[in-house]
């Protein structure tokens, strides 16, 4: 059997996400006895400003792939369109604070979630530093505590926002891909925050390539299963918590016969002094559209 411990990231991306996705997944993970990490969009949902992409041969090929509206509903694809996006956590707080109540490790994911996504490459210091001061100032407000950790949307994540992330009291971000817990290196050459990056395919990176398909699915993320590296999984409260509910249920049952435990981010990270360090680079991913955040060549650890 294997021995391996599956880090757990929940991405909360939209209202319909918080509204039906994370009850849906507490009450699962509830019934397997785990806990994972959620990290929360709470601003404005204003993600339906994407079908503007549509006009993008790649994300027009993604959205047909991953069956996009019947995969997420089309309440999240106009959200914002046509009208202002409501403020998540303005109106969802009762299930934000429930999976805090249910002993859930709570994360800062966005403001606005679209707007880092397409403006970040843009965004300056004090920019960054507004749009993450009222989600961490919301979250708080609903939860009773500061958030203790924060994940990039989109694994978007620049010099700038690294360096503005270090002045919020973070024990650990997740912005990146790639294969170890490190502590990025800074502009000022300094190590910033410990870094768990994500490991494993997303949903809809995976889905609809290489003859990868909801029959499928939990076979493939199974066989990438790394009982001697890090595993670090992301899942989506709109996908697995609604519409995959199901799929991912059986996922967790698998994955545990086989010796797996699933943990929060938190657990994986290591003494900080301890850990290499790396640079945060731009890279492409097969299955997502655009640049994402990857862990560069690792270096020597932070205390040396």
């Amino acid at each position: 059997m294997l021995e391996l411990r599956i880090g757990l990231r929940i991405d909360v991306d939209t209202f319909r996400g918080t509204r039906y996705g994370v009850p849906g997944l507490c009450e699962i993970l509830a019934n397997h006895s785990i806990t994972g990490s959620f990290f929360f969009s709470v601003g404005p949902d204003n993600m339906g400003r994407h079908l503007w992409r549509m006009i993008k041969p790649a994300f027009l090929v993604k959205m047909l792939r991953t069956k996009a509206a019947s995969l997420y509903g089309w309440d999240i694809l106009l959200r914002g369109t046509f009208w202002p996006g409501p403020i998540i956590g303005k109106r969802l707080a009762a299930q934000i604070r429930a999976a805090a109540k249910a002993g859930h490790e709570i994360g800062y994911h966005a403001w606005d979630h679209h707007a880092w996504q397409i403006q970040i490459d843009s965004m300056d210091a004090t920019s960054i530093r507004s749009h993450i001061r009222q989600g961490v100032d919301l979250l708080s407000e609903i939860t009773g505590r500061a958030p203790t950790c924060s994940a990039a949307p989109a694994w978007k994540c620049t010099d700038v926002a690294l360096a503005v992330k270090s002045e919020f009291p973070f024990v650990y971000n997740s912005d990146c891909r790639g294969n170890c817990v490190f502590r990025p290196i800074l502009a000022s050459g300094a190590p910033g925050q410990p870094q768990v990056p994500v490991t494993l395919p997303t949903y809809d990176e995976s889905v609809g390539r290489n003859g990868i398909d909801p029959s499928n699915y939990n076979d493939y993320m199974l066989s990438l299963l790394n009982p001697d590296g890090l595993n670090v999984l992301t899942i989506h409260a709109e996908a697995e918590g609604c519409s995959c509910r199901d799929m991912f249920n059986t996922f967790i049952r698998r994955a545990k016969a086989k010796g797996a435990e699933f943990v929060p981010l938190g657990q994986l990270v290591a003494d900080p002094a301890s850990l290499p360090t790396a640079p945060l680079i731009q890279g492409r991913l097969q299955g997502r559209e655009g640049w994402i955040s990857c862990q560069g060549p690792t270096g020597r650890t932070a205390k040396q």
